[in-house]
């Protein structure tokens, strides 16, 4: 009877869900790879809060997470040819068709929030340029969701200098990260966030990259048990919009459209100190040891690191140039 009542209980759901969507004018698909829990999925609850209310219901969110409908790296494909209406993609993956995007990922340059805010204002030489260059996808940007430092996971101690990387196969979500593995003796191997769990589990590699808030929102400490807070590389997500569809929207549905995307950003940007507090206290809670090198090992590491911003000008030329000015003058 219990499952037959949940059963009835659901079936109404999504039947309500359905004629929500219908009777709105505008309906809005997300997509996400991330789960609902995770502070991105938290954040785009909250943009659909302020949307329908704001629209008296006449635009309808709809989320789809934990990559129902695509993995991280089809997000950018899909949201430019049309496929669905909004995405979420880490920004490195538009790395094949900007390569200065992996200026978030040069090791250590950002090391501060001052600098991170600075870097992601939206009329800043960094930004300004990215999101210009990502219109030419057919997607249009609607807000960055920070997701803080990337640190690293392993088993049975952390990963304290360069040294501790030689031989080792490493998780990474960029070209960039990679090459930061490689000047390091690693060997990199991209996994997409929602595929890190079982690459863990099944020791597909030894140690992994991504943000504290990955490891609360995806459970990590089931599979990994030490952090090494290292932050080389600041983090950072995008919400997109298919530029056709949006264009033919009425301006007052990008109006409140684009006042909840900038709340969402807003907030999101605020609260991530918090995130990360409240992320390490739960991985540890969970039996994960969290390790911060010394300054000397930070040190060490930059050393190694240094390769990276060579390859990095070669890919880029005068636009890596110009943004790595602007960064280091933050």
């Amino acid at each position: 009877m219990k499952h037959t009542v949940l059963g009835a209980v659901s079936a109404a759901a999504l039947t309500l869900a359905a004629f929500t969507a219908d009777a709105a004018e505008t309906t809005l698909r997300i997509t996400l790879q991330l789960p609902l829990k995770s502070h991105l999925g938290q954040n785009l609850a909250l943009f659909k809060e302020e949307v329908e209310a704001a629209s008296n219901g006449d635009i309808a969110v709809e989320i789809y997470d934990s990559a129902q409908l695509y993995k991280d790296k089809e997000v950018p494909q899909a949201v430019g040819s049309g496929a669905i209406e909004m995405g979420v993609a880490s920004l490195t993956r538009y790395v094949g068709y900007i390569p200065a995007v992996d200026v978030f990922y040069q090791p250590f340059l950002f090391d501060t929030e001052e600098k991170v805010r600075k870097a992601v204002a939206p009329d800043s030489p960094i930004r300004g340029p990215i999101d210009a260059a990502i219109a030419d996808t057919g997607s249009t940007v609607l807000w960055w969701q920070a997701y803080g430092g990337a640190v690293m996971l392993s088993n049975g101690g952390p990963i304290k200098s360069p040294d501790d990387m030689k031989g080792k196969k490493v998780r990474v979500f960029s070209k960039t990260l990679g090459d930061f593995v490689e000047a390091t003796g690693g060997a990199p191997t991209i996994i997409s966030g929602s595929e890190q769990y079982l690459a863990y589990q099944r020791g597909t590699v030894d140690i992994g990259m991504t943000g504290v808030s990955g490891v609360q929102a995806r459970s990590l400490w089931e599979v990994m048990d030490t952090i090494t807070v290292t932050n080389h590389a600041d983090i950072e997500f995008i919400v997109v919009v298919n530029t056709d569809f949006w264009n033919s929207l009425p301006e007052a549905h990008r109006e409140i459209i684009a006042a909840a995307a900038k709340f969402a950003e807003d907030t999101v940007r605020d609260e991530m100190s918090n995130i990360e507090a409240r992320a390490y206290a739960a991985s540890e809670e969970n039996g994960m040891t969290i390790y911060t090198p010394t300054p000397e090992e930070i040190a060490a590491w930059k050393e190694a690191s240094q390769p990276v911003y060579d390859t990095f000008l070669e890919r880029t030329g005068d636009t890596g140039q110009a943004m790595l000015d602007a960064a280091r003058a933050f």
